[in-house]
């Protein structure tokens, strides 16, 4: 009888022992689990503000297209992911940055639905100067290089639109001289795609610093690239 009793309490503690680690393989299974189906919320979360984000850019799409429905329909500018595109031939003469009449004609026609979808959206528009990569004639007394013909420009642009009646706290200048080519300037049709001005609305809040240093590139003397 001794003995049984015995035998008994020697393996009491082998019971326990494996219960408790029983208890603690639960206690691992039970967080794994919701460390899973917390992933699995959080990835679920990501994508459907992936998705959301998306619907958002195509709604901003489609509305900039409708705003320009007019001078795209007869391909006066192009719109391409989010940028409003102008070929420099057409607002500006070879070698001048002096607006063309068909060119100021088509800016005024876009200043009432830029000027709508920029105050429905509380962003601003950035105006891009671009040149091809033919660097500044020897001699020429307006521009030491691409960079200052494309500000100007692209000034020339900005002030267009707000004697055209854009408000002046919607617009800013940017230049960008020969870099960020659209094709490669392999001959002169290719160059006459590379000298543009774009068009692009961009967040306000985004877009402080950005206006402030191009202010403090501006040239307020017009003139011209021999």
């Amino acid at each position: 009888m001794e003995e049984l009793e015995d035998a008994n309490s020697e393996s009491s503690p082998v019971w326990a022992i494996f219960g408790d680690l029983m208890s603690g393989l639960v206690g691992v299974f039970v967080l794994i689990l919701v460390w899973v189906l917390g992933f699995q919320l959080e990835l679920a979360k990501t994508l459907e503000e992936e998705v959301k984000k998306r619907e958002a850019e195509e709604q901003r799409r489609l509305a900039l297209e409708q705003a320009l429905a007019d001078p795209l329909s007869s391909g006066r500018v192009t719109l391409r992911d989010g940028r409003i595109g102008i070929r420099g031939s057409f607002l500006f003469a070879s070698n001048s940055d002096q607006l063309q009449p068909e060119g100021e004609a088509l800016l005024q026609t876009l200043v009432e639905p830029l000027h709508v979808y920029l105050t429905d959206r509380d962003q601003l528009l950035m105006i891009s100067g671009f040149t091809d990569n033919r660097p500044i004639q020897s001699g020429n007394l307006h521009y030491k290089d691409n960079w200052e013909l494309s500000a100007q420009r692209a000034l020339t642009v900005t002030r267009a639109l707000i004697d055209s009646g854009m408000p002046q706290d919607r617009v800013f200048a940017a230049a960008f001289g020969a870099q960020q080519p659209v094709v490669e300037n392999s001959d002169d049709e290719s160059r006459a795609k590379n000298r543009r001005v774009e068009m692009a609305p961009v967040p306000r809040n985004k877009s402080q610093t950005g206006a402030s240093q191009a202010n403090a590139m501006a040239i307020d003397n017009p003139g011209s690239r021999s």
